[in-house]
């Protein structure tokens, strides 16, 4: 893949949008001939004898409305399987149930704050051990595997320090011991910036409230997959358990997800501009943006993505009181949990989306009071560094 002569990163290949508008959406599949694939709320479907049906017998198994969306997400990131779930930790739940007593999972030590929460509270209750460790550091990874290990859970970048971890790297670690399961959670960039199966992880798994939907009204999560028999356990528990989506709600991410391509690439410009800004600000201790020449693992992200998304990272200079009166002050961003919507949004993670994490973990990851994360929208980019700028000089 070659290198894009405008910013560094990985150069699009052709076809992506082509794929998300029409994979899986062919109108031959209806009796109607509908372009737009129809809703279909039926709990139950005829069958032609005991046992004997068209491929769908009960909506917690399969669903028509859900099929169209998983055989679209499947493919935007070159997987042969996809699979919908209730929510993004529906998706993490289900990965977990895979294990069972005295397995052992090595997971990132900067994740988002639900999958701690899960992995600390729910996990370890069920026998499974569990070590939080530097991804970004390949002997720490090489040390945290033991024969009982069963599953690799990483992000990249991570929330809400904006680490990139090396997926081809930590995947090849992993798999030198056979049956280690290598997940990547991709929601921070969407199959549009950053595809994990062609780096070598085996799930790639997802968050759809965010990017992948983008429009902030509609909570999914879900899992591709290239392995058949990953994704047959991974079927099976997700009918077992029913953590399945509505059909409506897989009618609206369908439908977002023709419009992926372009939302991220305003997403991206949008905030490289407010990091390259922030930077400048005599109040801004540090901004992790992948984008920066700043950030640590720069050049890597240029050689893993398509480019970054809107979410970012700054220091505040001061404390607590400072980064509130700072959000206090936003007018055009809103202060609000969540990410990856048109709308722009910023919040302090110590005290929002990160406060279930223990408080020695984000000592030592350096989640501060200080800290705040921004989800840059799609809005006129001057309207946004005006924003910033005014609750800057409240803060």
């Amino acid at each position: 893949m070659a290198q894009s002569n405008s910013d560094g990163f990985l150069s699009q290949p052709k076809g992506f949008s082509t794929k998300a508008i029409h994979v899986g959406q062919d109108a031959d599949q209806w009796n109607s001939m509908a372009v737009v694939p129809p809703i279909s709320m039926s709990t139950t479907f005829k069958q032609f004898g005991p046992g004997q049906h068209s491929g769908f017998e009960y909506g917690r198994s399969g669903n028509p409305t859900r099929d169209v969306l998983e055989r679209c997400l499947a493919s935007l990131d070159n997987g042969r399987f996809g699979l919908t779930f209730s929510s993004g930790l529906g998706a993490t739940t289900t990965i977990i149930t895979m294990l069972q007593s005295g397995d052992h999972i090595v997971a990132g030590d900067d994740l988002y704050g639900g999958t701690n929460r899960l992995l600390r509270n729910v996990a370890i209750k069920m026998g499974i051990q569990i070590d939080f460790v530097d991804l970004t550091n390949l002997p720490l990874v090489e040390q945290a595997i033991k024969p009982n290990t069963k599953l690799f859970w990483m992000e990249t970048p991570t929330n809400p320090l904006l680490k990139v971890v090396d997926i081809r790297a930590v995947s090849e670690i992993a798999h030198k011991q056979p049956g280690i399961i290598v997940v990547v959670d991709n929601t921070f960039l969407s199959s549009y910036l950053q595809r994990p199966l062609d780096l070598g992880a085996d799930v790639v798994m997802y968050s759809l409230t965010k990017y992948m939907n983008g429009h902030s009204d509609v909570i999914m999560g879900a899992m591709v997959v290239n392995d058949e028999q990953i994704h047959e356990r991974l079927k099976f528990l997700q009918n077992a358990a029913g953590i399945v989506p509505s059909p409506f709600d897989c009618y609206l991410v369908n439908r977002s997800l023709k419009t992926l391509a372009l939302r991220m690439e305003r997403h991206k410009s949008n905030s490289l501009a407010i990091a390259t800004f922030l930077e400048t600000h005599p109040k801004v201790e540090r901004v992790l943006h992948p984008g920066l020449k700043s950030h640590p693992q720069h050049e890597l992200a240029k050689r893993q993505t398509y480019g970054h998304s809107g979410i970012m990272s700054f220091y505040i200079r001061g404390g607590l009181e400072e980064s509130s009166n700072f959000l206090k002050a936003v007018e055009v961003f809103t202060l609000a949990e969540s990410l990856g919507g048109y709308e722009s949004l910023a919040e302090l993670p110590s005290v929002m989306t990160h406060a279930s994490v223990p408080l020695e973990q984000r000592k030592a990851l350096g989640i501060t009071d200080g800290l705040v994360r921004l989800s840059v929208g799609l809005e006129d980019v001057d309207d946004l560094i005006a924003d910033l700028k005014q609750a800057l000089d409240k803060a």
